[in-house]
């Protein structure tokens, strides 16, 4: 599909969000697998929007590649270089008062696809999100 650049900020997630139910529905995903996806995208972005980038603008680009046996979101930024499976998961055994706030949307995202990798490609971060057809 042809790929959607938004600007950075938080009002882009309802674009992003209907732009991968789209392309979920094209690549024939039941509705669970498009919740799960679009959970992913949101995760990510608002990550991007909130921390990858300060006063001045950036934008974020999201481009679905439907394959035989899978649907590939790509997301793409030109914020400092972040590694998300870097992050630590959340030690799910706390009890919620004794967690820490936030912390759970790099876990949201590895739980709801079925692979996420990240590279580096010159000065863009690059995500992409698999989900078996």
């Amino acid at each position: 599909m042809k790929p959607l650049t938004v600007p950075a900020t938080l009002d882009s997630l309802e674009l992003l969000g209907a732009y991968v139910t789209h392309a979920a529905q094209r690549a024939g995903l039941d509705s669970k697998a498009t919740y799960r996806l679009r959970l992913a995208v949101d995760e990510l972005a608002t990550n991007v929007f909130t921390h990858a980038y300060s006063a001045d603008a950036g934008s974020l680009s999201v481009q679905a590649v439907i394959k035989a046996d899978k649907i590939e979101i790509r997301i793409e930024d030109t914020g400092p270089a972040f590694d998300p499976r870097n992050v630590k998961p959340p030690d799910l055994t706390l009890p919620p008062e004794k967690r820490p706030i936030g912390g759970l949307g790099v876990y949201l995202v590895t739980q709801s696809v079925d692979s996420f990798s990240y590279k580096r490609i010159g000065a863009r971060n690059r995500s992409i999100l698999t989900v078996r057809r």
